[in-house]
């Protein structure tokens, strides 16, 4: 909105004064930030006061971790005045013309509505383990996710043609495919999986937010690369013209997720619930979609990875095919939790993990 307003000023009387500024990526990625981290830190504890007005509470489950016992009662959906401050943010700074800002929010908006509807049923049933159905949800995912490989594999992609259908892999300058056949379906799993696995992870307070606040800041990082001629062609990367303007979602998003996490530390005061958890993962999926960045997210959202590949063995090797656990506790923060580890030190260690992970996934930039 700042943006087309500085636009049209400009054309209308030519000089817009302090709007120009808007011009500038960099400006309207910190006036996106300082909007959605002000806005979460204003609007979140009044909506907490609210939910617990209402009853809106975290309902008791059986993690096997007796720790986790006494945080029934936490207000939840606390994702929802998240994904409402990215938004604003990002309606408020962005070139809203931009179809990969817009592809991202309907992700955005779509995962985080499926999460807020299994919130709900489970606040509605009083149980943490009774909300909407696990086939259901896949199901309502892979709507998306069927619809995103459409996209991009028709003549309204956001991506250059030359690009909709190519795979790159970290430490390598050209693509190693460009298949449809090979591609879109990578996609499609690849949607599912990513979509799935901040949920997997969001099971200690702040735990989550602080490792997706660091892969979307590193995607933002790709996006203003890749959405920028001339680093593109220094840095052998494919030039996608507008993926720039991604970078004032991304500030959007860290902003809103720092500003949650002033009240989802621990001792948490509100848990970002499946309405946050499932938003983060559809998002984070579609922007590496859309960078090119699937296979990076190996490396950069390796945290996430070890937690949905522990949960799925867990549960679906170990407990349904051979009946018996491999680990201890899954998903990984449990087993961490089950050597006596107090909560705290495993979050700020996975947050640490997370950071060398985001370090080790720019290094890619020039080790190519």
């Amino acid at each position: 909105m700042i943006y087309l307003l500085g636009a049209l000023l400009h054309a209308r009387v030519g000089n817009p004064g302090l709007l120009r500024l808007s011009e500038y990526l960099s400006v309207r990625a910190i006036g996106a930030a300082l909007t959605a981290i002000v806005l979460t830190l204003i609007v979140m504890p009044r909506f907490i006061w609210y939910l617990h007005k209402r009853g809106l509470v975290d309902q008791w489950r059986d993690t096997g971790v007796p720790s986790a016992f006494d945080k029934a009662g936490t207000p939840v959906m606390g994702g929802t005045i998240m994904i409402g401050c990215i938004v604003i943010g990002t309606l408020l700074w962005c070139n809203l013309a931009s179809p990969y800002v817009l592809t991202v929010l309907v992700a955005l908006l779509w995962f985080g509505a499926i999460g807020l509807v299994d919130d709900v049923a489970k606040w509605k049933t009083g149980s943490g383990n009774s909300g909407m159905t696990e086939a259901m949800k896949l199901l309502l995912q892979g709507v998306f996710a069927a619809a995103f490989v459409a996209l991009l594999a028709s003549p309204w992609s956001p991506l250059p043609a030359r690009d909709a259908a190519t795979l790159y892999v970290p430490f390598l300058k050209f693509p190693i495919a460009r298949s449809a056949l090979v591609y879109l379906p990578y996609v499609f799993v690849f949607m599912m999986l990513v979509g799935n696995a901040v949920n997997i992870t969001d099971g200690m307070d702040g735990l989550a937010i602080v490792p997706s606040v660091f892969v979307v800041s590193v995607l933002g990082f790709f996006a203003y690369i890749m959405g920028n001629a001339i680093w593109a062609k220094y840095l052998f990367y494919p030039l996608l013209p507008g993926a720039g303007e991604l970078i004032v979602f991304c500030a959007a998003f860290a902003g809103a997720g720092i500003g949650f996490l002033w009240y989802n530390a621990y001792p948490a005061q509100i848990f970002m619930g499946d309405a946050g958890s499932l938003a983060i993962g559809g998002c984070i999926a579609t922007l590496s979609v859309l960078l090119k960045q699937e296979a990076l997210f190996l490396i950069l959202g390796g945290l996430f990875v070890v937690e949905a590949a522990t949960s799925q063995i867990q549960d679906k090797i170990g407990i349904k095919w051979l009946g018996r656990r491999l680990f201890y506790r899954a998903p990984f923060h449990h087993q961490m939790q089950h050597t006596g580890l107090a909560e705290t030190k495993v979050v700020i260690r996975l947050w640490i993990i997370s950071g060398m992970l985001a370090l080790a996934a720019l290094a890619t930039v020039k080790l190519r």
